[in-house]
């Protein structure tokens, strides 16, 4: 049975993809040999690496001397592994991924997917013994979840990247579902959510003049390496929002 899915650059049909079971090997480059995937440009050294299939994942070696490849998660929102040159069958645990190989100046680009990626059941609720508590306890009806969700969309919304929105921009984004939001409650809730995220100190515990700077990148740097806020949350932004009295100002 196939277990890893190669997709060329600039193909668009299932006839040009390629296939391959655990176990097999396709080599690609400029001059692949055996059948494996050619990738015509003359920055693409000519045998550039390989891609072995294991049940449902896959390993990338890096056969270019000096060149590192970068393999993105379409799906997580920047995340992402570096293969340096010379490495040998690194493992890739993305269900979909893109290789990307800067070639000449140009970065180009072909997708690998691993459709057996299998899951159990994460109930535990028939072991004996108190529940395991919450790593990050957030209210997902909550007005300061809404905020959260608006820092993360852009980068949710594909683009991994992209600037965070400035205060003013929050503000209008929220303003569907929270008809007083204003920039102070905006800040508020950011300083809340640091607090509660654990990226900022209790007042009790800070000292003079403490600060802590990049605050939305940090919070949503953690979000999203942890899937506090996933794509299906941001439907927070179209439904009106509940205000639990933790997060009101």
């Amino acid at each position: 049975m196939y277990s890893v899915i190669v997709v060329p650059p600039a193909c668009a049909e299932a006839d040009g993809q390629v296939r391959i079971a655990t176990g097999e090997r396709l080599s690609f480059g400029r001059t692949a040999p055996d059948g494996g995937l050619t990738i015509a440009h003359e920055g693409v050294p000519r045998v550039a690496g390989e891609i072995t299939a294991h049940r449902s994942y896959w390993l990338l070696s890096n056969l270019s001397e000096d060149q590192t490849y970068v393999v993105d998660n379409p799906e997580g929102a920047g995340e992402h592994l570096k293969v340096a040159p010379g490495r040998l069958e690194a493992p890739v645990p993305f269900e979909f991924a893109r290789v990307v190989l800067p070639a000449a100046g140009d970065l180009l680009t072909f997708d690998v997917w691993a459709p057996r990626h299998a899951f159990r059941s994460a109930d535990r609720r028939g072991l004996a013994g108190p529940a395991t508590a919450p790593a990050f306890a957030l209210d997902r009806t909550s007005r300061y979840f809404a905020v959260l969700a608006a820092l993360c969309e852009p980068r949710l919304r594909g683009e991994p990247h992209a600037p965070l929105p400035a205060v003013e921009q929050l503000v209008e984004r929220l303003r569907p579902v929270w008809s007083t939001v204003s920039r102070s409650t905006v800040y508020w809730n950011i300083d809340y959510l640091a607090l509660k995220l654990r990226l900022r100190p209790g007042p009790d515990i800070a000292g003079p003049g403490l600060r802590v700077n990049g605050k939305k990148e940090s919070l949503v740097s953690l979000a999203l390496r942890f899937d506090l806020v996933r794509e299906d949350d941001l439907t927070v932004l179209t439904l009106p929002a509940t205000a639990p009295r933790e997060a009101v100002r």
